[in-house]
Parts: structure tokens; sequence; C-alpha cells
């Protein structure tokens, strides 16, 4: 040891925990990558996706009124189920004494593959040969908050790392003027588990995602107060980072630099993202495609949004729309938040179709977990569904996807997952996959283990493959 290394003890061991894999592959990650993001991995294969867009629906999307016709279910509304049905199951919500509920909704059959898909999706019947539908999905979670950070951290506990940050990480971003990873929320309140759904967990927080909105400012506090120019900005920025670099130097420590980074990329947001986010000057046909307002918060524009984002280079954009809770008032409910999403998410489809976006570009759509076929009758006329974590419908499109087909059926009542069962954790591997990472060698060594998006499991989903 030398009389530096004594001297900066802290640098020292920073770098031995955090720098092993070699300088020159730092160097080649920062030439690849310039000052756009923070990679210092290559994908392990060719990737086939570039950027993802995570259309989460929070609260829990019933899958027996969207997307997995239950005919027996119909038949048998009102009855008891079988008891064989609830036999060994064993969830804090289900009450064996609860009776079915048929669907509250017809289907009807889309496209050349033919799928099922409720009246309540008349936008997104017309892109069914685009889509991947997973009818298989389970979750290990039933309450929100663990099942959201299960979907979109891997792991039902705080502190993960999210699907986002994890990309970012492995990938960095492809955009110089705004972040890797960013998040956009049509609802009025957020999702159930909060800023943890897109948090960078033991990462460093430069992979962390960056909420946007979608009316006013895009990012609170933006903008420069009163009587600041972007003169005096740009000169109190040099001095606070010369500053910061000081310090880097005799610390180490890597979240300096992400300060740095993070006060350089907001200076850069402070005129591209307004330009960016005023979605006035595309044209009329556009805004029509996607039933997009400008000046108006809404799904619809944050799907349009989403595509202007993955065009400028952003790696991960994350949708939230929160209102699929439909433990009472299904029928008139369910009715509603299916038309807020439905024409913007089959536009997003089409439009990045169009442009040559959807080859590069993979698209998810789903919730935390789906509902009983059994009723709860919380309002006293039967008109509601519970969590259930043991199936629901997932569908994916774009990069590396097999078009037009549906994997994983459920039983007749739409109760058990009782054919090529898709666990959370296999999503993770197959998104992992498709961006060119083995998703059990992307990992991140924190508090003496190696961590990693699927945590001890998962698998890639083959038949979702073209």
């Amino acid at each position: 040891m030398t009389a530096s290394d004594t001297a900066n003890p802290i640098a020292r061991r920073w770098f031995l925990e955090r720098c092993g894999f070699g300088l020159g592959t730092a160097a080649l990650a920062h030439l690849l990558r310039g000052d756009a993001g923070a990679a210092t991995r290559l994908p392990h294969f060719a990737p086939k996706a570039k950027n993802v867009i995570f259309l989460f629906q929070a609260g829990g999307p019933s899958h027996l009124e969207l997307f997995d016709y239950k005919p027996e279910l119909a038949k048998f509304d009102g009855t008891l189920p079988p008891p064989d049905l609830l036999e060994g199951y064993r969830a804090a919500f289900i009450d064996p004494n609860s009776k079915l509920l048929g669907p509250k909704y017809k289907f009807r059959r889309a496209g050349q593959s033919g799928f099922e898909i409720s009246e309540l999706l008349p936008h997104l019947a017309t892109v069914v040969d685009d889509v991947a539908f997973v009818r298989s999905t389970v979750t290990d979670a039933f309450n929100h908050a663990p099942a959201q950070l299960l979907m979109s951290t891997g792991a039902q506990q705080f502190g993960r790392p999210s699907m986002g940050a994890w990309v970012t990480y492995g990938l960095g971003s492809q955009s110089e003027d705004l972040p890797g990873f960013i998040v956009l929320n049509s609802s009025d309140s957020g999702p159930s588990a909060g800023t943890a759904l897109w948090g960078a967990g033991f990462l460093p927080t430069v992979h962390q995602g960056v909420p946007f909105r979608s009316g006013g400012e895009p990012v609170l506090f933006l903008s420069n107060p009163r009587g600041i120019t972007d003169r005096v900005q740009r000169d109190t920025l040099d001095a606070i980072n010369g500053m910061n670099r000081i310090q880097l130097e005799r610390m180490g420590d890597p979240e300096i630099q992400t300060r740095i980074r993070s006060f350089e990329l907001a200076f850069r947001m402070q005129s591209s993202a307004p330009a960016l986010m005023d979605i006035s000057n595309e044209t009329s046909e556009t805004l029509e495609l996607y039933g997009a307002e400008p000046g108006k918060a809404s799904f619809a524009n944050n799907c349009l949004l989403a595509r202007r984002l993955v065009e400028q280079g952003v790696r991960f954009v994350q949708l939230y729309h929160e209102a699929w809770d439909h433990h009472a008032n299904l029928t008139k409910g369910i009715k509603q938040v299916a038309k807020d999403i439905d024409q913007g998410s089959a536009a997003l489809i089409k439009d990045l179709k169009r442009r040559g976006l959807l080859d590069e570009t993979l698209v998810l759509w789903g919730g935390e977990f789906g509902r009983t076929p059994m009723t709860q009758d919380t309002n006293g006329i039967g008109d509601g569904r519970d969590h259930h974590p043991g199936a629901f419908t997932t569908w994916l499109a774009g990069a590396g996807i097999r078009p037009g087909i549906t994997l994983g059926r459920t039983d007749e009542l739409g109760f058990h997952t009782v054919e090529d069962r898709v666990h959370v954790h296999d999503l993770h591997a197959t998104v992992l996959h498709l961006l060119g990472f083995d998703h059990t060698k992307l990992t991140y060594r924190f508090q003496g283990r190696d961590f990693r998006l699927t945590d001890v499991s998962g698998e890639v989903v083959e038949k979702l493959l073209a």
C-alpha cells in the first residue's frame, strides 16, 4: 500500500470493490456512450430491442373482462364455485362463499389471429396481429404495493432497483439531453408503491427514473428562477461542479459524479424538455390517431410522448395509469378506464410501426395481478372482483416479439393457470434477453452478494420470441 493509498482509503476501497471490470472496458464504455449515460457493460449478445415502453396498468386489470373470455364463467354466474377450485389455495382475500361472477362485457374475434378480445377495447382489437398476449402470467403477491414492486423491481421489498434502472445500468442512454429513464403518470394519484417503482435502489442514482409531467412544466423546478439568466446559471453550475470535482478527486465517491452529471443534464434539459413535451407541433392526423389533446394530462398524451421520447434516444419509458382496482362498481368502472387507455395503447403500436420504430422498441402492457372469477360483494350488489395473483394477462409487442400469438391458458373459470405459466421473473428475463442481456449475468454486487433483476429465478420465454 502506498502513501497515497493510505491518504485516500475511501477512493481505494471504492475502486477495488466497484471497478473490477477493468480500465480498458471503462474507457471503451465511455467512448461508446459519450457523456449520455453511465453504462459500464456491453450486451452479452446482439440485442433485438434498443428501447422499452412499459404501459403499467396499476390496480390490477380484470383479465376476465378484457382478454380471457370464459363461457363457463358466464354459464355459472351467480353460483358457488366448485369445491375443488379453491382446494389447497390460501390467500387473505379469497372468500370461499363468494359466488361466481360472469364476464360483464361481450367478446369478439379480431384480426387474422382471431384473438378473442373485449368489446371494451375496439382500438386494441385493430392491432392484435402485432401483439403477443400472455394469458398465463402469475405473480407472488396479492396486495398492491408488494405486487407493483415485484412487477417493477423483481422483489416485494422496498430498496431494489427498478427494471428501468437495470436497463440503463446495462445500456446507458442514447440521448445527450434527456435522462435514460423517464416516468409519466396519467392518474390523479401515483401508484401504491410510490417512487420506489422507478428508483435505482442500490445502483448508482444516475439510473433512477425521472418523472416528467405531461402538462405545465415538464419537470418541476427545472426552469430558472425569475431574474436568473442562462449565463448566470451556467457560471453558477461551473462553480458548483468545480467544487464537486475537487471533492470527487478527494473522496472517489461515484455519487459525486452522479451529482455533476445531474446538474449538467438538468441544464441541457431546460431547453430540450419543454420543446419535446409540447405535442402541439404534431400533425392533426397524429393527434387524432392517439386521441391526444395538447395541454391536457391523459394516458393518450403520454403514449404520444413515449413515442417522442424513444425517438430522442430515451432508453426506458414507463407510463402509469392507476384506476383498475374494481372491488365494486366493476361494470361502470372498467368501462371508463378501458376507454381511457384503449386508443392510446393501440395508436402507440401503429405509430411506432409506421415510423419504423416498432422493430427496435419493445412495448409491454400489464398490471400487478388479475382479478378473481368470484364476486366481491362490497356494495351489496355483487359487482366487483378481488385481487388475484394466480392468473392474469399481459401483452408485448415490437422488437423480437412473435406477433399475433396467444401464449398460455387458464382453467374454464379463469382462476388457475394450466398451460405455459409465465412468472413475473420470466417476463423480466425475456425483456433483458431482447435487450441483449443474459439476465443471470447482469448483476451488481451489494452487501457481499451479486443481485439481479430476476433474483434467483426466471427463464426466458422462448415461445414469445420471433
